[in-house]
């Protein structure tokens, strides 16, 4: 018979920092857990079950979901279900669980996109597999060209006013639309609490385009996604792709990316988080957390072991100015 869970009684004390998500009263922890990869249906459910213990037990309370997650779409919520129902249905005033629709989910024309009858459908499936009567924050997951702006915000408005949702975020949004967004749910009285967007040493775009500065002005928390540039800044690859890697099992990062160019650029931040005292990850998230206008960056993990290991970059968060001027040199050259 297994063990009935009972959490961590000093899980707050663990070393876990909270930011507050904007002009709310949302506090979320510096770290969050994402469920992209590594809880699907042909990951191990003891596995998933360890790992989602252990991060409420570190004091991770948000829990990082989209319809489509998994492989195979779906099946990470279904996992993050069943461990709902059996181990955090005692402590789920305690967490606060995301959710979103917006890429390809079912056939056929209402299982993409931001419709209104895509968005509340799926929600209500997400709500089915993961055993809730309420997701914390329901995100439109992408912006949808072809549908009005105003149909997709006003769904999203609408989930919270049928109490299916009790916030609502926007996710990889252009600017210029983002504003549109945020201008709409403000003025229907259910203001945007966070915007998702992809975020990390090799990628800024979210910089360039303004979009943490749009933010901050609209009271909107800024949520960083894909911090490790999808593996490349794990330190997997510095001598090689090993062979159980996810760019040898042909996953989203492919082996094209590992251009001498970038790798140059990798072995340069690794010898500046070397003599910072920390691994090349570490260094890569603190680096993210260094911006108060970053309210919290999801991981994802295949054990326990490596969410320690991005845990531990919490330990210095600081840099100095040779040091955040050396990193410039380098990732902007």
């Amino acid at each position: 018979m297994e063990e009935v869970y009972q959490a961590a009684s000093g899980r707050y004390e663990a070393g876990m920092k909270y930011r507050r998500a904007g002009r709310s009263g949302i506090l979320l922890p510096e770290i969050s857990l994402g469920l992209w990869h590594n809880f699907g249906d042909v990951d191990t459910l003891a596995e998933s079950r360890r790992k989602l213990h252990h991060a409420f037990d570190c004091g991770i309370t948000h829990f990082d979901l989209a319809n489509n997650y998994g492989p195979s779409a779906g099946s990470a919520e279904e996992t993050f279900g069943q461990i709902m129902k059996h181990s955090f249905a005692p402590y789920r005033d305690e967490l606060f669980i995301s959710t979103k629709a917006g890429h390809d989910m079912w056939p056929g024309p209402y299982g993409t996109w931001g419709s209104r009858k895509s968005l509340m459908a799926s929600l209500d499936q997400s709500l089915r597999r993961m055993h809730l009567e309420y997701v914390d924050i329901f995100y439109s997951h992408r912006y949808d060209p072809e549908t009005p702006l105003e149909e997709t915000m006003q769904a999203l408005v609408d989930v919270v006013r049928q109490g299916k949702a009790l916030y609502v975020g926007i996710s990889k949004y252009p600017p210029e639309v983002a504003q549109q967004a945020y201008d709409y749910l403000k003025a229907h009285d259910v203001p945007s609490l966070l915007y998702q967007g992809r975020y990390n040493l090799l990628d800024r775009s979210v910089e360039e385009k303004g979009l943490l500065q749009q933010a901050e002005a609209n009271g909107t928390g800024f949520i960083a996604f894909s911090p490790l540039a999808q593996g490349l800044l794990s330190g997997r690859y510095l001598d090689g792709i090993p062979e159980d890697s996810r760019v040898a099992r042909g996953g989203f990062l492919k082996a094209e990316a590992l251009t001498g160019e970038v790798m140059g650029r990798v072995r340069a931040l690794n010898e500046v988080a070397r003599r910072r005292g920390q691994t090349l990850p570490e260094m890569a998230l603190a680096w993210l957390l260094k911006d108060r206008l970053v309210t919290s960056v999801i991981v994802g993990v295949s054990s326990v072991a490596q969410l320690d290991d991005n845990l531990a970059a919490l330990r210095c968060t600081d840099f100095s100015e040779e040091e955040l001027v050396e990193i410039e040199n380098i990732i902007s050259k």
